[in-house]
């Protein structure tokens, strides 16, 4: 078998299964290889049921107690007994598995593992896995690997397919010499790849983690050095005249706000590169709400009053709207045509701008992803700006830099990371950082409580909502989950119906919805047609509503704190005081002191910062990166001193060590 085989060579996987594991972007050995596990499930020794923290998965031995009872309802079928050891008891119940009348039997004693909550005020433990005393044993002693599934795709079907093909990951060839592995301390890559599906123990698996973090690190940190090798040879042929100075000042004075010193700062960081010789490449990192936008508006003037075409795409059809009618309002005076593309622009009117920017009747195109649509030409595309770059991969944005003849590149993104890494992970770029806010916006005001203060919180939105002002309540799912105990979308949205009066407009927002339906929803609570918007972390880029206060975030403890300050970053954006509270319905003393950190900064890199030191390197099972990086375990927080070791392997040995192919749709190879 070699690595390149189609996925049907692997015993046991026929056309059938084949289609399964094609959903997940399987379709070969060699990604079949490279998918890891999710996670590991570990069972450890048995806990008495006194002792059973709620929430928390757990293995109890217990004697069954009571007969089963299958009860139906409607198309469910519960299937319940009672156990119980020698410090309590607790309801045990399966879902539509009516079978299991003919395995439980009373007297029996099992091991129960899952999570135990209390239901009527009883212990109650719902799907656990179960197991006699002697099958539980040979368990606590496998790490088992859990990996990302599909519907009709077991776990039990993955590890077998991979478990075939094990023999094969250890001829993995490495493509660092052993000297570069003994300076840097790494593992084997094939006992690493052996070891991320078969770990031994915890040990084992760390340092393999750090392997595979290392080797994605070098692969990604090889490509940038040599785009930055690229860029610096790349002579600018859209070099705009000392005069354009004296304009862009009467522009940025005619201004209705004056621009922070961060602001001003990275319009002359662009102002000279554009005058410069050669092509600019940068990035503006600015915290949620620094004012990025005008930044890049300022970049646009300059090009277009020297006679070039700019393009600004953006990830979503709201934000774009958005950046269409602030930038249609910003130029009007200065005779500068604005357009608008996106996947829903009617046929016919596409023909037409597709015409007009091919005859140069276009100054600024603004749009999503149907900028780069082969249709799509331009007379004299001169500058590419791409907003929220981390939602767009490497290819996307250089289908679009492609329309031009080297065109400027401007890339703004409002991800805090810690400048150390953000030099490390943008070599390839020069950096303007935005750190100040603009006058008149007030500091959010934070606070992270318990679920107690759940109805104190909702009144507090009531009160927001008479004196004009609107609410976003994010949950972190769509609909309920039995195996997990979160707010979810769907039913806290019938929740609030219930609760406030009928004159109170509420909706609900998720990523299943289809494009047409989120875009009408969102620019209605834009346009105050809303009241309060329950909602997914789909709103965490793409609107822009000064009029809305409040945020409120059910289970906060399962965020990032990166990913919570982004989606606090949707309120805070007009004159009056805003407000985010925090719900975090995990009451340990670990998630209290990482969402304190939110409670206590607004400050992006400062909660960036602090999210490295609280998580740390040993973390290895975090947030995942997502946009162009597209790793499928480094994490520039958890495996910060991975990404330092690989900056400093490339800068030694890039000249000789060339990094091979290391996950399946990795971004920059």
């Amino acid at each position: 078998m070699q690595f390149s085989d189609n996925i049907t060579e692997v015993k046991g996987i026929g056309e059938k299964t084949a289609a399964l594991f094609k959903k997940l972007g399987i379709t070969t050995v060699s990604e079949l290889i490279m998918t890891y596990p999710r996670r590991y499930l570990t069972y450890d020794s048995v806990v008495p049921l006194a002792e059973c923290e709620e929430g928390e998965r757990v293995s109890v031995m217990a004697i069954i107690v009571s007969y089963v009872e299958v009860k139906k309802f409607k198309s469910i079928s519960l299937t319940t007994l009672t156990a119980r050891d020698e410090s309590g008891s607790m309801r045990v119940v399966f879902y539509n598995s009516p079978f299991l009348k003919n395995v439980f039997h009373k007297g029996q004693s099992f091991v129960f593992v899952g999570s135990v909550k209390k239901k009527n005020g009883m212990r109650t433990m719902e799907m656990p896995e179960y197991y006699t005393e002697s099958d539980y044993e040979r368990m606590t002693s496998v790490m088992q690997p859990v990996y990302p599934l599909t519907a009709g795709l077991s776990n039990k079907i993955f590890q077998k397919a991979v478990r075939s093909v094990a023999p094969l990951i250890m001829e993995t060839e490495d493509y660092l010499p052993s000297f570069v592995k003994e300076e840097f301390s790494l593992k084997d890559r094939a006992k690493s790849l052996y070891d991320m599906h078969f770990p031994e123990n915890q040990d084992e698996l760390k340092e393999s983690v750090k392997r595979i973090a290392f080797d994605e690190f070098y692969a990604f940190l090889y490509e940038v050095k040599l785009l930055r090798d690229i860029n610096s040879r790349e002579v600018n042929t859209h070099r705009i005249s000392s005069e354009v100075r004296y304009k862009l000042n009467e522009f940025i004075t005619m201004l209705p706000f004056k621009l922070t010193n961060g602001q001003s700062q990275a319009v002359n960081d662009i102002y000279n590169d554009l005058s410069s010789g050669q092509v600019m490449n940068r990035l503006i990192q600015g915290d949620v709400g620094s004012g990025k936008t005008i930044v890049g508006a300022a970049a646009l003037y300059m090009m277009v009053i020297s006679g070039y075409q700019g393009a600004l795409m953006v990830p979503t059809e709201v934000l774009a709207n958005q950046h269409y009618e602030d930038l249609s309002g910003l130029f009007k005076s200065y005779n500068i045509r604005v357009e608008l593309l996106t996947g829903h622009t009617p046929a016919k009117e596409k023909r037409h701008i597709y015409d007009r920017l091919k005859n140069k009747e276009i100054d600024i195109i603004i749009g999503t992803h149907a900028l780069i649509q082969d249709k799509v030409e331009f007379a004299n595309l001169g500058l590419v700006i791409t907003d929220e770059q981390h939602r767009f991969g490497v290819r996307q944005r250089e289908k679009l830099e492609e329309k031009g003849e080297r065109p400027h590149v401007l890339i703004m993104s409002a991800t805090p990371i810690p400048r150390t890494l953000a030099i490390i992970m943008y070599a390839d770029l020069d950096i303007s950082v935005i750190k100040d806010m603009p006058e008149g916006r007030k500091p959010i005001k934070n606070c992270v409580v318990g679920t107690s203060y759940r109805k104190t919180a909702m009144g507090f939105i009531s009160s927001q909502i008479k004196d004009g002002h609107q609410a976003y309540i994010i949950c972190p799912m769509v609909e309920e989950n039995e195996a997990l105990d979160v707010e979810n979308v769907t039913e806290y949205k019938e929740r609030l119906i219930s609760a406030f009066p009928e004159n109170i407009r509420i909706e609900m927002l998720h990523g299943k919805m289809k494009d047409d339906e989120k875009t009408d929803i969102l620019m209605r609570f834009r346009n105050r047609e809303i009241d309060i918007l329950v909602s997914t972390t789909v709103v965490e880029v793409g609107i822009n509503n000064p009029n809305a206060t409040v945020m409120m975030i059910e289970n906060a403890e399962r965020f990032g704190l990166a990913q919570l300050h982004q989606l606090r970053g949707r309120v805070g954006r007009g004159d009056a005081q805003s407000y985010c509270i925090f719900i975090n319905s995990k009451k340990t003393e670990e998630s209290m002191e990482r969402l304190r950190v939110l409670e206590e900064s607004n400050d992006g890199f400062f909660i960036a910062s602090s999210d490295l030191k609280l998580r740390g390197p040993g973390d290895f099972f975090g947030v995942r990166q997502s946009g162009e990086m597209e790793f499928e375990i480094a994490d520039i927080y958890n495996h910060a001193d991975m990404l330092k070791l690989a900056q400093e392997a490339v800068l030694k040995y890039s000249d000789t060590v060339k990094p091979a192919k290391l996950s399946k749709g990795f971004g920059t190879l």
